[in-house]
């Protein structure tokens, strides 16, 4: 019993953080707490571009700044995501070792079923509370031994997230590739200064040029965000 309650505690703390039930996407931020670190960093690199390069280079920096520490914050929040994922398969698999050990199904389930409940509304810890209440009424039906039929949901389970995690390392090519496809109008500047030419001035102080800026960003924004959705999909189809 000890090990599948510390299980299940460590279930709770982590989906306990808002950070842990969002998705890897690329958009406006949802925590008022991470919007205003997000768009507070966003606008000290903003207004350090407009001192040095004029208000078109503030707002160049401020989208560039945007997206890349969302992308960041987003990524660790998958991480966290990722650990609950796992957490809520070992509360099925504790529980099948609690009952193997003799401890009171009534109890065992129930605590496990709050646990689980707890862990927000992850699709995957959904499908785990609604395995876990299916093999209950199986068990209590047919007369089937519990735990063993909590090995199986916890192996298939487990199967789910393998087929998720290899679609998600799949996915990473795309999401580098649509990153590395962001980054090139800087590195076309860079190539710029670096024959001599002057493309700073054409593209932050005359209309035209200001104009091409702010319109390769938002198709760079509009690029990343179809792709994180792209890539995010299916990911969830695999689950």
């Amino acid at each position: 019993m000890i090990r599948s309650a510390a299980v299940r505690r460590r279930l709770v703390r982590l989906m306990a953080s808002p950070a842990s039930r969002r998705r890897w996407t690329v958009g406006v931020p949802t925590s008022p707490r991470a919007t205003v670190v997000t768009v507070t960093a966003a606008g000290v690199v903003a207004g350090v571009a407009t001192v040095l390069g004029g208000v078109v280079a503030g707002a160049v920096a401020l989208g560039y700044a945007l997206v890349g520490l969302r992308a960041a914050r987003r990524a660790g929040a998958e991480r966290v995501t990722t650990a609950a994922r796992t957490a809520a398969l070992d509360v099925i698999g504790g529980l099948a070792a609690d009952l193997r050990a003799g401890i009171a199904p009534g109890r065992a389930v129930e605590e496990s079923r709050r646990a689980l409940a707890a862990g927000g509304s992850d699709r995957a810890i959904r499908l785990a509370l609604g395995r876990l209440s299916a093999a209950c009424e199986v068990s209590e039906r047919l007369g089937a031994p519990l735990a063993d039929l909590l090995d199986r949901v916890e192996s298939d389970l487990r199967g789910v997230e393998r087929a998720r995690a290899a679609v998600a390392a799949q996915t990473t090519g795309a999401r580098a590739s649509a990153a590395l496809l962001a980054l090139l109008p800087v590195a076309g500047v860079g190539l710029g200064y670096a024959m001599g030419a002057r493309p700073d001035h054409a593209l932050l102080h005359t209309v035209p040029g200001a104009a091409c800026a702010l319109g390769a960003l938002l198709l760079q924004y509009a690029g990343l965000a179809w792709t994180g959705r792209l890539c995010h999909a299916a990911v969830e189809r695999a689950s």
